[in-house]
C-alpha cells in the first residue's frame, strides 16, 4: 500500500504509513555524490535552456506585462503540481482556490491548490539572501501542507521510526523512517549549501527536485515541496525578475516521461543525467512560451512609439486632426487583437460623433491607415469587417516612406479598399 496522495492519486481515504517496504520495492540508498551526471550528454539541452533564459533576460518589457503573464504562470504551476498528485477540480474550483481569501474550500484538492498558490506567492517575495537549506525546506513544507494535509502529516516534520513510504512505478521506497531519513535529509541539505554550489544553477535546482522526491522525507507533500524548492532555485538561476516559469505544468503535461525520468535516476545509482535531459527541455520550452507571451507586448510598444512619433510630425492643421482620429483608431486596435467594424465604431464614437458624416469619416481614416499599411482587415462571407494592427509595420516604414505615402493618398473621400 502506498502512502500519501503523491503515490495514490485521488485515493485520499487510503492514506496509511507503511511499517515495512512492500516486496519488490526498490530500496532507497543515500548517494555518495549528490550531483552526479554526464555533462557531455547534456550539453545541447543545457545550452538550449540557457539561451531561452537569456532571451527572457534580455527582452525589454514593462512590469505590467509580466505581472499579467505571472498570474497565468501561477495558475499553470498550481494546477500542474496539484494534478500530478491526482487532484481533481473544475476550472471554477481552481479559480476559487487561487483567491487570496477564498470563501469556501470544499475538497482536499482545492485546499491543496490554495496552499500551493500561497506557497509560490511567499517564495516570490523571499530575499535572494535566503539560502536553500534545511530550514527553508521545512518552511516550504509547512506552507504546502498546512490547511490542506496537516490532518495526516505534521508540517515541517520528517518521517519517524516505522513511517515508511513507497511511490511510483516501478515501486520505490523513500529513505526508511527515523534515523536513515534524518541522515539522508541532513546530508542532502549539507550538499545543497556545499557540493551543489560548484555546478550550474539550473542543474542545482533540478537536482534538488530529484533528490527530495527520491528521499520522500515527509509523510505527505513531498512532490509538491520538491517542485516548489525547484521553482525557488530556478529564480536564482536567472529568472528572479520574472518570478518563475511553470515547470509543474510541463511535468503534468509530460507526466509519464516525468515519472520515468525520476525512476531512471534511482535505477542508475543516482546518476541525474536522465532527469536533467528531460527537465532541461522543460526549462527551455517553458521559458520560450513565456517569451512568446512577452513579445507581442514588445511589438505593440514599438508600434505605439512609432505611431506617435510619425503622426505627431504632421504640420498642416487638417492632417493633424485626421492623424489624431487615426491615432484613436490605432489605440483601440492595439488594445485588442482583432476588432469588428461595429466594435470600432462604438469605441471611437466620441471622436467622430461631432463630425457632419461620422461613419464616412471613419471609413476615410481607415482607408488612410490601410494605404499606409499600418493595419489590415478581413471581410467575412457574411459581409462583416474585422481590423487589426500590423505589428511588423515599424520594421517596414521610415519617416520618408510615411510622408511619401501620405502625399500619395487619394483626394476622394473614399476609395476601393473599404466602400
Amino acid at each position: 500500500m502506498a502512502s500519501g496522495n503523491e503515490t495514490m492519486p485521488g485515493n485520499e481515504s487510503e492514506f496509511k504509513p507503511e511499517k515495512v517496504s512492500a516486496p519488490g520495492t526498490i530500496r532507497y540508498e543515500i548517494p555518495d555524490h549528490w550531483i552526479k551526471y554526464d555533462l557531455r550528454a547534456l550539453m545541447q539541452e543545457l545550452l538550449d535552456a540557457r539561451v531561452a533564459i537569456s532571451a527572457l533576460q534580455t527582452t525589454p518589457y514593462q512590469r505590467g506585462w509580466v505581472e499579467n503573464l505571472q498570474r497565468m504562470e501561477l495558475k499553470r504551476e498550481v494546477a500542474g503540481t496539484s494534478r500530478i498528485e491526482g487532484a481533481d477540480f473544475s476550472e471554477r474550483e481552481l479559480e476559487e482556490a487561487l483567491q487570496e481569501t477564498p470563501a469556501q474550500l470544499e475538497t482536499r484538492s482545492q485546499r491543496q491548490a490554495h496552499a500551493a498558490v500561497q506557497t509560490y506567492r511567499w517564495i516570490a517575495k523571499l530575499s535572494e539572501d535566503v539560502l536553500p537549506d534545511a530550514d527553508l525546506i521545512f518552511q516550504i513544507h509547512r506552507h504546502i501542507v498546512t490547511g490542506a494535509d496537516d490532518d495526516r502529516c505534521k508540517p515541517g516534520r520528517l518521517r519517524g521510526e516505522d513511517q515508511n513510504v513507497t511511490f511510483g512505478q516501478p515501486r520505490h521506497g523513500g529513505a526508511s523512517g527515523g534515523e536513515e531519513c534524518q541522515l539522508a535529509f541532513t546530508k542532502f541539505t549539507e550538499a545543497l549549501t556545499g557540493e551543489f554550489r560548484s555546478h550550474d544553477p539550473i542543474l542545482q535546482a533540478l537536482a534538488a527536485h530529484d533528490h527530495l522526491a527520491a528521499m520522500h522525507p515527509f509523510l505527505d507533500g513531498n512532490g509538491r515541496t520538491a517542485r516548489a524548492l525547484e521553482a525557488l532555485m530556478l529564480q536564482r538561476a536567472g529568472l528572479r525578475d520574472i518570478c518563475f516559469i511553470a515547470m509543474s505544468n510541463y511535468y503534468y503535461e509530460e507526466k509519464p516521461a516525468y515519472l520515468t525520468a525520476l525512476s531512471a535516476v534511482r535505477q542508475s545509482g543516482h546518476d541525474l543525467t536522465p532527469f536533467f535531459k528531460f527537465a532541461l527541455k522543460g526549462v527551455a520550452s517553458q521559458a520560450r512560451r513565456m517569451l512568446r507571451g512577452i513579445q507581442p507586448q514588445v511589438s505593440k510598444a514599438l508600434y505605439r512609439n512609432l505611431m506617435y512619433d510619425l503622426f505627431n510630425r504632421l504640420k498642416p492643421r487638417r492632417k493633424r486632426v485626421i492623424a489624431e482620429r487615426q491615432i484613436e483608431i490605432l489605440k483601440t486596435l492595439l488594445r485588442n487583437d482583432r476588432v469588428s467594424m461595429e466594435q470600432l465604431t462604438e469605441h471611437t464614437r466620441a471622436v467622430y460623433e461631432k463630425l457632419k458624416t461620422p461613419y464616412k469619416a471613419l471609413i476615410r481614416d481607415l482607408n488612410g491607415l490601410l494605404r499606409l499599411k499600418a493595419i489590415s482587415f478581413e471581410k467575412t462571407p457574411d459581409n462583416r469587417y474585422f481590423f487589426w494592427v500590423r505589428l511588423e509595420w515599424p520594421r517596414e516604414i521610415s519617416e520618408t516612406d510615411f510622408l511619401e505615402r501620405l502625399r500619395s493618398l487619394p483626394k476622394a473621400k473614399t476609395h476601393s479598399s473599404l466602400a
